[in-house]
């Protein structure tokens, strides 16, 4: 069993025992469900980034940053010489990347991305020179500038080089200032929806209960399985204190339906709870095929006029592990499931093709997807 294995199968029974039921776990409102209309907005900007210590683009294979440079002296007014070739070592170009919150003001700072679009070794070191962020209408809506910090390390000599961390991206604390305001809806009209995370009838039913008994029979009203409506005041003070008693009452969702979750790159097999499995059997083997080429001289008798060949003997070894029919008896908890699939011994990669034949002869009761 390979170490991979017993560490998939020790964090599988880790799940396990750290599950609880359904009916014991009860979350807040505001963790399963959000006010329509309140949600981050992201900003995007082109910038440079000066001062690197020789480690910026490379001039000659990334023409945009010297275009940028000169566009950018020439706003500060300085001119150069038609046909000037520059050689920066110390400048980057780079994107900036922000999340605007809701309800922020003018003058709110937020934090700010820094991610080289050039071949620039490190960012670590530089100054982001002013930088207009905006929006997907197009509008400005911040302003960003200040020293980039990079979590990482770099150095080489003669040569060698070593690397801790990536250092192409930085972030900059408090690096940009709001400079124009969004609009929310949330004063405005005397309901407000809160929209489930997860579509779920129940779910959102249980939401209006909570509500209704919190708050008053015909508070909350149910549209569909995502969205609820809630009557709130008119005054904004009393809606804003009304809200935040909402969302920090308890509601219990649903059971989610089962699902497995495989990652056909990586190998990672999730499932949750409602998972069960039909009682079916499964015949499992590895199949191993090894080719090897063994060179050989041949070389004629002396005087005979012949010429020294080389030739190749290929030798090709098939070998098939056991694959006995084994019986999975029926799961009807997490627990069991996975007793029964860590039965059949097979590593990560195959247990993908296993659940997916389980799943096609229908005995895997739950749905499968594949990342």
């Amino acid at each position: 069993m390979s170490s991979v294995h017993k560490f998939l199968i020790g964090l599988m029974w880790l799940f396990a025992a750290l599950l609880v039921s359904d009916a014991a776990r009860a979350e807040r409102i505001k963790e399963v469900a959000s006010i329509a209309g309140v949600r981050n907005n992201q900003l995007v900007g082109y910038g440079i980034v000066v001062g690197l210590d020789g480690t910026g683009d490379q001039t000659t294979q990334t023409p945009f940053t010297v275009q940028s440079m000169i566009n950018m002296l020439s706003r500060m007014g300085v001119t150069l010489p038609a046909g000037q070739t520059l050689q920066l070592k110390n400048v980057a170009a780079v994107m900036v990347t922000a999340d605007m919150p809701p309800f922020a003001r003018i003058g709110q700072p937020i934090d700010v991305t820094i991610s080289s679009i050039g071949n620039a070794k490190s960012l670590r070191g530089g100054t982001l020179v002013m930088t207009p962020l905006k929006g997907a209408d197009g509008q400005t809506y911040a302003m960003a500038q200040g020293n980039v910090v990079v979590s990482g390390a770099g150095a080489a000599a003669a040569g060698s080089s070593a690397t801790v961390n990536h250092l192409s991206v930085g972030r900059i604390a408090n690096g940009a200032t709001i400079e124009r305001e969004v609009p929310t809806n949330l004063a405005q009209g005397d309901t407000i929806a809160f929209e489930l995370r997860r579509s779920d009838f129940g779910t959102a039913q249980r939401v209006v209960d909570a509500i209704n008994k919190a708050m008053g029979a015909g508070t909350a009203t149910p549209v569909d399985g995502r969205q609820v409506l809630v009557r709130v005041p008119a005054s904004p003070d009393e809606r804003v204190a009304f809200l935040g008693a909402v969302e920090n009452l308890e509601v219990t969702p649903m059971r989610m339906p089962a699902k497995v979750i495989v990652n056909a790159r990586t190998g990672s097999v999730v499932m949750n709870q409602a998972v069960a499995l039909e009682e079916c059997a499964v015949a499992h083997g590895n199949l191993s095929v090894t080719v090897t080429a063994d060179k050989a001289v041949s070389q004629p008798p002396a005087l005979s006029g012949g010429q020294t060949e080389t030739t190749t003997t290929a030798g090709i070894d098939i070998q098939q592990e056991g694959g006995a029919l084994m019986r999975l008896r029926a799961g009807a908890k997490l627990a069991d499931v996975v007793k029964a699939l860590n039965a059949i011994g097979a590593n990560p990669q195959d247990m993908i093709a296993i659940l997916q034949a389980m799943k096609m002869a229908g005995s895997l009761r739950a749905e499968l997807e594949i990342i």
